[in-house]
């Protein structure tokens, strides 16, 4: 073992000193005035260098590469950030323009009857138990809230105060079948009352109801409270018919109608306070 490795030194030491040798030669050769041992160390250890060099130019561009890295992400993070920014500003703005919207029709309202005083309110929460779709708002007795009275968006009847507490009111819909309201169709004139059940509301559907056998109210009709009961002024607006059928009875027919609000995207109301007509039965 021993003279196998002193066989391998020797060997190496041989291909070193022949190297060197070859070098000397060349340079001796070569006119470009250094000495042939320079020129030596130069024919073998030039390969060495090249190699170096080449190896040290891949760690800096492995260097460089990781700070690229560094900056893409970083640059990545304050994208995503302004993007959130921008969607909270989206967000306000969309707030802000239904807030406009909905005081763009008050003030419709308020030309038209000039009678009318209001409450703003916006919806605090909603009772997910419960199918008719009540909800709490946020102004109470201490803001002259009462029961029983109307509650809109834009000129559209949302329902009618149920509860007041001091600082809150429950609002029950006009899908509640204790909800019933005297209406009419715009077109014929023809008077009857809106009301509902389980069935209907499931389907964000109002019966009116005691309409003529022979009735012209039609689908696409306007339904609008005819002011009857004293507890809603009359012509806010209740829906669009869907459909007309005679009642199972044949004595009369009925119309079932489609609310013009989209309940579920309530977020603001306004609460009737006073009305000419109010509490006239």
């Amino acid at each position: 073992m021993k003279k196998h490795l002193l066989s391998s030194k020797s060997k190496i030491a041989l291909a070193v000193l022949v190297a060197l040798a070859l070098g000397i030669l060349l340079g001796a050769l070569s006119s470009n005035g250094s000495s042939p041992f320079s020129s030596a160390l130069s024919v073998v250890f030039t390969p060495l260098t090249k190699v170096s060099s080449i190896i040290s130019n891949k760690l800096t561009d492995i260097g460089a590469s990781f700070r690229s890295s560094g900056e893409y992400i970083r640059r990545i993070e304050e994208l995503e950030s302004m993007a959130d920014d921008y969607r909270g500003q989206l967000v306000d703005y969309e707030r802000t323009k239904r807030k406009l919207d909905t005081y763009a029709e008050f003030l419709e309202i308020k030309e038209e009857h000039p009678d009318y005083t209001f409450e703003s309110a916006v919806i605090v929460s909603r009772d997910s138990s419960d199918i008719y779709g009540s909800f709490v708002i946020d102004k109470g007795s201490a803001d002259g809230i009462e029961v029983d009275m109307p509650v809109i968006f834009g000129k559209n009847l949302i329902g009618v105060i149920h509860r007041v507490d001091i600082a809150s009111s429950v609002v029950y819909t006009v899908f509640n079948p204790t909800v019933n309201v005297g209406a009419y169709d715009i077109s014929t004139a023809e008077e009857g009352y809106v009301s509902t059940d389980a069935s209907y509301a499931a389907q964000k559907l109002l019966k009116l109801s005691l309409l003529p056998k022979d009735t012209l109210v039609a689908p696409g009709g306007i339904i609008c409270t005819s002011g009857a009961g004293g507890v809603f002024p009359k012509d806010l607006i209740i829906g669009t018919v869907s459909k007309v059928a005679a009642e199972a009875t044949k004595v009369s027919s009925y119309a079932l109608v489609r609310s013009a609000a989209d309940f579920d995207a309530l977020t603001d109301v306004f609460v009737i306070t006073a009305f000419e007509g109010q509490g006239v039965y």
